[in-house]
C-alpha cells in the first residue's frame, strides 16, 4: 500500500492567515492536537494545539505561531512503511503527502497506517513469529527462506535489525503462515541459524489486547 492510498481527506489543511482560534476549533471538532499549514500548495508544517497555548493568544494569525515536522513528509508513491517512519523520526501523528512536483496532497493520520498494516496479509493469515540472529555476513534471506520453504512454509513478512549488544550481529525477524514450526526450526537449526525467538499463533492471539494497548498507549491515540 502506498501513501497516495492512505490520505485523510477529512483532515482539512490551514492557511496562515487563519487564526488560531480556527485552528483549535478544527482540532477539537475531529478530536486531534494537530493540524497542516500550507500556503499556495506549499507544505509549512504542522501547528499543534500545544503551540497556540504557549502564546496564550488565540487571535494570532496562524503564521504568528510556531509550526513543526516541515519535513515530516512523503511523497505519493511512497510505501506505507516510510510514512510510520517518517512519523516516528519527528515524534508526529500524522505525515504530509506530496506529489513529485512537490505539491501538497493531503495529510495520513498514524492510526489509519496501522489499520492499513493491520488489515494486511502478513497479520491477518495465521501463522508464528520467529527471531534469529546471524553475523551479518552470513545473512541470506533468499537462503533462508529456501530452508523454510523446503519444510512446506512461506515467508509472509521479515524484519531486519541490527543487535544493539553486538553490531556484527543481525536479528531476523519472520512472520510465517504455519503455525507449527518445529520442523523449520529444526531445520534451520542445523544450518547454523540461532532462534532466540518462537511465537506460536496461540500465544500472539493471547496477548493481542495487552500489546494493543501497549502501542496505543505510546502512540497516546
Amino acid at each position: 500500500m502506498i501513501a497516495s492510498e492512505l490520505i485523510n481527506h477529512m483532515i482539512p489543511p490551514l492557511k496562515p492567515n487563519d487564526d488560531g482560534h480556527k485552528a483549535t476549533v478544527w482540532m477539537e471538532e475531529l478530536r486531534m492536537n494537530q493540524l497542516p499549514v500550507i500556503e499556495k500548495g506549499r507544505f509549512l508544517g504542522f501547528i499543534t494545539e500545544d503551540s497556540i497555548l504557549e502564546e496564550n493568544d488565540n487571535k494570532l494569525p496562524v503564521s504568528s505561531y510556531y509550526l513543526e515536522g516541515e519535513q515530516c513528509f512523503v511523497y505519493e508513491n511512497q510505501h506505507f512503511y516510510d510514512v510510520i517512519k517518517s512519523a516516528a523520526e519527528h515524534e508526529t501523528q500524522m505525515v504530509a503527502v506530496l506529489n513529485e512536483r512537490g505539491g501538497f496532497e493531503g495529510v495520513i493520520a498514524l492510526e489509519d497506517t496501522i489499520s492499513a498494516f493491520a488489515e494486511s496479509t502478513a497479520v491477518q493469515v495465521p501463522g508464528a513469529i520467529l527471531v534469529l540472529t546471524m553475523n551479518q555476513r552470513d545473512y541470506s534471506l533468499a537462503e533462508i527462506s529456501r530452508l523454510i520453504e523446503s519444510e512446506g512454509a512461506k515467508v509472509l513478512s521479515s524484519t531486519v535489525n541490527s543487535d544493539s549488544k553486538d553490531m556484527s550481529l543481525l536479528r531476523l525477524t519472520l512472520k510465517l503462515n504455519k503455525t507449527e514450526v518445529s520442523h523449520i526450526t529444526a531445520s534451520l537449526e542445523r544450518f547454523g541459524y540461532k532462534i532466540i525467538g518462537r511465537f506460536q499463533e496461540e500465544e500472539i492471539i493471547s496477548n493481542d489486547q495487552e500489546r494493543f494497548d501497549l502501542l496505543m498507549r505510546y502512540l497516546n491515540i
